[in-house]
């Protein structure tokens, strides 16, 4: 069993930056390939970038490459990702979550499907 707790949202403005975290408890972190997803008010939730248990590859959509910055920290079994550039569409409920998939395909891990535990979600709000 993993916890995982969101934290660093809030309400900025458009061009803005912000770091969410996510500190993990349980069993041990960095065996757990980490992502985040967000879901915009009448949306699905969808990929936003995911970090592999080993750290050796890294996945983000398209909609924020260039501009997002998953990381994780196995010592402080966090998970990071630093949001710049920040545009109202990245208006959201941001969440965490790991999953056990040691493979890598990118078909399989930016599936929500994919991933056994959540956490709760912190709100990400861009002004314009």
């Amino acid at each position: 069993q993993v916890q995982l707790a969101e934290a660093g949202g809030g309400l900025v403005q458009a061009g803005d930056s912000l770091r969410l975290s996510c500190a993990a408890s349980g069993r041990t972190f960095n065996s757990y390939t980490m992502g985040w997803f967000r879901q915009a008010p009448g949306n699905d939730r969808e990929f936003v970038a995911a970090l592999r248990w080993n750290g050796s590859r890294i996945y983000y959509a398209d909609s924020v490459k260039g501009r997002f910055t998953i990381s994780r920290d196995n010592d402080k079994s966090t998970v990071y990702l630093q949001m710049n550039s920040l545009k109202p569409e990245d208006t959201a409920v941001y969440y965490c979550a790991a999953t056990d998939y040691m493979g890598v395909l990118r078909s399989t891990i930016v599936s929500e499907t994919a991933y056994r535990y959540w956490g709760q979600g912190t709100q990400v709000t861009v002004s314009s």
